[in-house]
């Protein structure tokens, strides 16, 4: 097909006819437009405004308007035949859904914007880096902010709101490097990995125009830009994906905390490389095996005797009691709490190697974060890891951190019913934590449940709490589900939890975690624990 400067219909041939519905012939002259599908023509209109000036795009998804409604996405290319008078040749090809192809591949999207959720925008980033520097194309990544975009939104109504953001959406996708690695980070701000001659500051000035055209009041917003490299020779494409994560974690972070993007932009761009830095670091002292874990107690609240014991890590180098919360925290955000928490199965399998297969005195709670249990490769090396192990049941259990993390319950649940199917119990870390704990119980089938420490303590200071952590305990019990009360620390926290019916107790009041089991033995206070 070939366009007019106005857009009309010059010519036309191939399949088009068919999927609008009108043979090729009758369409020349029309208003290329009004074949456009409704919600996608404010998309097409930019994607037309880029092929002018960069000259072409290629590969990016359009529905047409079809004689029995919208046609399904197709991959259209345009290309710009004259500049200045804005004539364009368009092709047009089948292609998967957008939705089909984001299933397959476990991405998840901003409904409003159809821009890639923060998360999924790290999966293709890594993906797509390596595909880049292959094609020799030098690429950076903009995070761009606007400040005012919620009072702008109030101000509009729904359908007028509903096409602002489709066309914020249609040109982050459009100025993005192949057309689908653009992200809706939060409310108000996006990030896009495009080449590195693109003109940022014509994007924001277009963005701006954008919003200024919707707004009933003729504001508009103001768009603030930061900008950092994503091609760096001496950094693996993983490494700096995961380094782009951790700049988008960081601006989040300092968002949430009053901060403006142009307070960050000028240690902005340092932060890639910084974040893939760290990432290298972090897989070296995993690789090295340069951490430990760190036994703490889990006691039944009836017997006094330790049920099991829940590894945790202790870095090396680092002081005897110095918590690991910032290395855990940076594994998450950038994606690589998979590769220690299968690091760190091996270690507890190691430890629990060397003690006496035929004593049941070491059993051993290995923490799986929610994020791990979404990954295939962490999940195809822990079955291989327990096959080649399988005397290790009965031994060691699994708990399940960051449950907040789980995109998908019914995926989380097959996994534990996999470890439980081959003889390994499972407890779920956090709950009573937030509003989502109810549906997780509902939806994954445990054996455990540990209550959160907050929880917890907040429980003991509210008039209700007694009630509510009673009838909690009561809940797990009629679902044949084990408690166990979390940051027990006090005499009064154990004896609020054990008039609570909580099964079991975890806490400082019973010794802080340690490498050696014997300083368990005899337990600390166990004398609290009579009745």
């Amino acid at each position: 097909m070939e366009l007019g400067a106005d857009h009309s219909i010059a010519f036309a041939a191939g399949a088009l006819g068919p999927l609008v519905g009108r043979d090729p012939e009758e369409l020349i002259g029309e208003d290329f437009d009004e074949l456009v599908a409704t919600q996608d023509r404010a998309r097409m209109n930019q994607l037309l405004k880029i092929a002018q000036s960069k000259g072409r795009v290629e590969d990016t998804s359009v529905r047409l308007q079809g004689p029995r409604g919208t046609t399904p996405p197709m991959a259209m290319a345009a290309h710009s035949l004259d500049s200045r008078a804005g004539r364009f040749s368009i092709a047009f090809r089948l292609r998967p859904t957008e939705d089909e192809q984001d299933e397959k591949l476990g991405l998840q999207r901003d409904e409003a914007s159809g821009l890639l959720d923060s998360e999924s925008f790290g999966k293709v980033a890594e993906q797509k880096l390596e595909s880049f520097k292959q094609a020799g194309t030098d690429v950076k990544m903009t995070v761009m902010s606007m400040p005012q975009l919620k009072e702008l939104q109030e101000r509009l109504g729904g359908d007028q709101n509903e096409s602002l953001m489709h066309s914020v959406g249609a040109f982050l996708k459009a100025n993005s490097a192949d057309g689908d690695t653009a992200a809706r980070v939060d409310d108000q701000s996006f990030s896009l990995i495009h080449e590195a001659a693109a003109d940022i500051e014509a994007l924001e000035q277009e963005i701006a125009e954008l919003t200024k055209e919707a707004d009933p009041d003729g504001k508009g917003v103001e768009v603030e830009t930061a900008t950092v490299d994503a091609s760096d020779d001496s950094i693996g494409e993983d490494e700096m994906a995961k380094g782009l994560m951790y700049t988008l974690n960081h601006f989040k972070e300092a968002t949430g905390q009053g901060l403006s993007l142009k307070s960050l932009k000028e240690n902005f761009g340092n932060l890639a490389k910084e974040g893939a830095e760290r990432v290298q670091n972090f897989r070296k002292i995993v690789a090295a095996g340069a951490f430990d874990p760190a036994f703490h107690p889990i006691v039944n609240v009836k017997s006094s005797k330790i049920h099991h014991y829940e590894a945790l890590v202790r870095f090396r180098g680092k002081a005897k009691d110095a918590s690991p919360f910032r290395e855990i925290t940076f594994a998450e955000e950038s994606d690589l709490i998979h590769e220690f928490d299968i690091m760190m199965a091996k270690k507890v399998i190691a430890w629990l190697s060397k003690k006496p297969r035929n004593s049941d005195a070491c059993n051993v709670a290995v923490n799986v974060s929610g994020n791990s249990i979404d990954n295939g490769m962490y999940l195809d090396q822990l079955d291989k890891l327990l096959k080649e192990n399988d005397w290790t049941k009965g031994k060691i259990s699994f708990e399940i951190t960051e449950s907040a993390r789980m995109s998908d319950l019914d995926s989380a649940n097959n996994f534990i019913q996999r470890l439980r199917g081959a003889g390994y119990e499972v407890c779920l870390d956090d709950f009573g934590a937030g509003s989502a704990s109810f549906q997780y119980l509902s939806t994954l089938d445990v054996d455990i449940v540990k209550l959160d420490g907050s929880a917890v303590k907040n429980a003991e200071k509210s008039k209700k709490g007694r009630a509510f952590l009673s009838a909690l305990t009561e809940l797990c019990r009629r679902l044949g589900v084990e408690t166990v009360g979390e940051m027990i620390d006090s005499p009064q926290t154990l004896a609020f939890v054990r008039d609570c019916n909580v099964d079991y107790v975890q806490g400082f009041l019973f010794g802080k975690p340690s490498h050696n089991l014997k300083d368990f033995d005899p337990l600390p206070h166990r004398e609290l624990m009579s009745w």
